[in-house]
């Protein structure tokens, strides 16, 4: 841990010297790195687990597909990077002939990530990706409320990396209001709508740009000409997947009045599928990270009906899968992230009336649409604004490299995986080449009937 604001200044001074050298610009460098990486997250497995374990009680299943999953976002950056680094050629007008022009993406310099408690494994790394392959220094804050992940990446990377060039710095709040006074080339931080804005408050005293991946309430629409059977299994592994504790898990179902019975039937029998009889008792189920986070969600339960679930265990952070009815568009549970496993369920009869209740929110992370409807599914994507978008299941779009991930408005700013991480932690530089062997004279002094040959190349 880190306790003197010197010691963070410094570890970012010898950073900058580090990158000064310009090692990391080295395209054959950065790939290196990366295997490095890839290394690193394939030699810990059991310790990633063992730590997943002790901080959220996660299955071992989840630990693989969602956090030691994040191997194949590096693999992706090792195939590729060579393309990406290469300067592009740009189109030039002809009144600037003969010049020519290309794009250089450069490394920003000295980044830092801020990590979440929800994937502390996945969520710090696969930035990392994106800061390693565009030849970016890196200090990484993990976070505090994962305390044996936190402890464990610092070891990892401590192992694995020169701290010159890539650096854990464990703390909590206080380190990371030092971190944040200071002076970064870019911010990349994941977490809750209210941290972001205050990231992006210190970031701007320094002018330093940021990449916010927040969350908020991302709908899910349940259509009638659906699967009823693949749906409710597919909504319900998106939800309770970490125990809920998923920034782009569905924070609460729209659902077609003509079927909801029907649905929330099948969702039942999923769930009873998924977890036995107790859930309580399933090795595949998860805890929630905190007391302060039980309590907030326990407060949740007090509103609308337990359709489904509803049991908890303060002494053991446990929370039933929860589905909820009859829940007020008022209630907390509907006006904050419930981040957490407990679902409300809202109905309607006309897809207009599910459009206008999301569009009377902030613009969410994710939307869900379940439906074989062409027309509907056009309906849905032109009228409402969301981070992305998935269609007859959930989750699985953020483990599509090829796919931007990020918010818009209250849900983030900026973008990344695959090559959008690339692009992010790189500037673009332009730039502009004229050779000698040919001056033309029309745009100098003297201007004396020049102007009509000025207005012909302007058009």
């Amino acid at each position: 841990m880190i306790s003197q604001e010197v010691s963070i200044a410094d570890i970012i001074n010898k950073q900058r010297a580090y990158f000064n050298t310009g090692k990391t610009k080295d395209i054959n460098f950065r790939l290196e790195q990366l295997k490095t990486l890839k290394q690193a997250v394939t030699q810990q497995k059991d310790a990633i687990i063992n730590a997943l374990k002790a901080d959220l009680n996660k299955p071992e299943f989840e630990s693989y597909a969602t956090e030691i999953g994040v191997i194949q976002e590096i693999s992706y950056a090792i195939k590729h990077i060579k393309t990406w680094a290469k300067p592009q050629k740009a189109p030039v007008s002809p009144q600037f002939f003969p010049a020519s022009a290309r794009i250089y993406p450069e490394p920003l310099g000295v980044v830092l990530i801020i990590s979440p408690w929800n994937y502390p494994f996945s969520l710090i790394i696969s930035p990392l990706v994106g800061a390693i392959a565009a030849g970016n220094c890196a200090i990484l804050k993990p976070s505090e409320l994962t305390p044996n992940t936190s402890r464990l990446l610092n070891e990892m990377i401590k192992q694995y990396f020169d701290p010159a060039y890539i650096t854990v710095v464990e703390g909590g709040v206080q380190t990371s209001q030092q971190l944040l006074a200071e002076k970064f080339d870019h911010i990349f931080f994941t977490g809750g709508t209210a941290v972001g804005k205050i990231v992006m408050e210190a970031a701007a005293k320094n002018l330093t740009p940021v990449t916010l991946e927040l969350g908020g309430k991302s709908p899910c629409i349940v259509g009638s000409d659906i699967n009823i059977e693949h749906t409710a299994r597919r909504i319900t592994w998106g939800k309770f997947l970490n125990c809920g504790q998923t920034c782009i898990a569905p924070d609460y179902l729209l659902v077609n009045k003509s079927i909801k019975e029907n649905f929330l039937n099948e969702l039942q029998k999923c769930l009873q599928e998924f977890y036995g009889d107790n859930p309580a008792r399933s090795s595949d189920y998860g805890r929630i990270v905190s007391k302060k986070h039980f309590e907030r969600l326990a407060h949740f339960l007090k509103e609308g009906k337990v359709r489904i679930g509803g049991e908890t265990n303060p002494s053991e952070l446990y929370i039933a899968p929860t589905v909820l009815e009859d829940v007020s568009l008022t209630d907390s549970v509907m006006e904050e992230e419930i981040f957490g496993p407990i679902l409300p369920v809202i109905e309607y009869t006309d897809i207009t009336e599910a459009i206008d209740l999301i569009n009377s929110k902030s613009k969410p992370l994710a939307l869900y649409l379940f439906s074989n409807n062409k027309n509907l599914q056009q309906q849905v994507l032109q009228q409402t604004s969301s981070g992305g978008v998935c269609i007859n299941d959930t989750v699985i779009q953020v483990a599509v490299s090829s796919l931007p991930f990020g918010g818009v408005g209250d849900s983030g700013i900026g973008k990344y995986h695959g090559k959008s991480s690339f692009d992010t932690f790189s500037h673009y530089k332009s730039v502009l080449h004229n050779p000698f062997w040919l001056d033309l004279k029309w745009r100098y002094a003297p201007y004396k009937d020049k102007l009509s040959t000025l207005k012909r190349l302007i058009g």
